[in-house]
């Protein structure tokens, strides 16, 4: 009977509903298979999925945070819990998920615990950190590994430039003026395509502008990297493609959570697949060789 809690687990993890569930057990003879019996076949898992969370770690250079909302029943209450995870790469040149950590928000002292527990479990050695400007995070990071290079993410900037653009003409066009800042050779040309940009609106749009002048340096830590290392690690789309989307695909069957332990379960159990498939793939992910600038 374990076992067959296991396959049922094992596709409640996959993203398989109940219903679809319980036709492929009548295959084996289980007529019926309630919500309840999913769940506890879930619970199965949990040892596991405990003892990869708090796996050890090692030596990182380059690590990139992101966060994600899901829905979560807490104290009776439907909230957003958000999913905070981290993926490194170190010395075998290949990606790995480092953790997850479900919380009730992305204030600092949540980001900050989840990043000391990385650190308590062996990791040490980070140089560079890509993430979107959270507040939360932005402190945390400051406390926990100062010392690291901070990339603001170029895609979230992106994003949020166009929020501050005036009208629908400049909104059209601003992701495009920023490209050429990204894509330039050097981080003194790239300044300097920042100046040229800014001067472009100081008088037409001044808001955006200022807005520009304060926040996009903030994108060019980038280009302190080996030129080779700098379009993986310019923004957090790694994280948001491999990870963020296929949680949502995971997760949007189950629409709210019934507590932390069900969402920590699942979002650990997709982390773990993608981990494993990470960890086979023969082809590195940056090439520490590749150090000239």
């Amino acid at each position: 009977m374990r076992a067959v809690m296991l396959a049922v687990a094992e596709m409640y993890i996959k993203g398989v509903s109940t219903r679809e569930a319980e036709a492929v057990m009548r295959e084996f003879g289980i007529e019926s298979l309630s919500s309840s019996q999913v769940s506890r076949a879930a619970k199965l898992l949990d040892d596991e999925l405990e003892a990869w969370r708090n796996r050890p770690l090692g030596q990182i250079k380059y690590l990139v945070l992101d966060a994600r909302y899901e829905k979560m029943r807490h104290n009776g209450i439907v909230r957003d819990a958000a999913v905070l995870s981290a993926i490194g790469i170190g010395p075998d040149e290949r990606r790995s998920v480092l953790g997850v950590s479900v919380a009730l928000s992305e204030a600092e002292v949540h980001w900050r615990a989840f990043l000391e527990s990385l650190q308590r479990r062996g990791m040490w050695g980070v140089e560079y950190v890509v993430s979107d400007d959270h507040a939360g995070l932005r402190a945390a990071r400051r406390a926990v590994l100062g010392a690291a290079k901070w990339q603001r993410c170029q895609f979230h900037l992106a994003q949020n430039a166009i929020h501050h653009a005036p009208s629908l003409a400049i909104r059209k066009r601003i992701g495009i003026e920023l490209r050429a800042v990204w894509n330039a050779n050097t981080l003194s040309a790239a300044e300097t395509a920042l100046a040229d940009l800014v001067a472009s609106y100081r008088d037409t749009a001044p808001k955006l502008a200022e807005w520009l002048e304060k926040n996009v340096p903030e994108g060019l830590a980038v280009f302190l990297l080996p030129e080779h290392h700098r379009r993986r690690m310019r923004t957090s789309n790694p994280m948001e493609r491999a990870v963020q989307q296929e949680l949502k695909r995971r997760t949007i069957k189950v629409r709210v959570f019934p507590n932390e332990a069900s969402l920590e379960r699942l979002v650990s159990a997709v982390l773990v697949e993608i981990d494993d498939k990470w960890a086979v793939d023969t082809k590195a992910y940056i090439k520490w060789e590749c150090q000239d600038a």
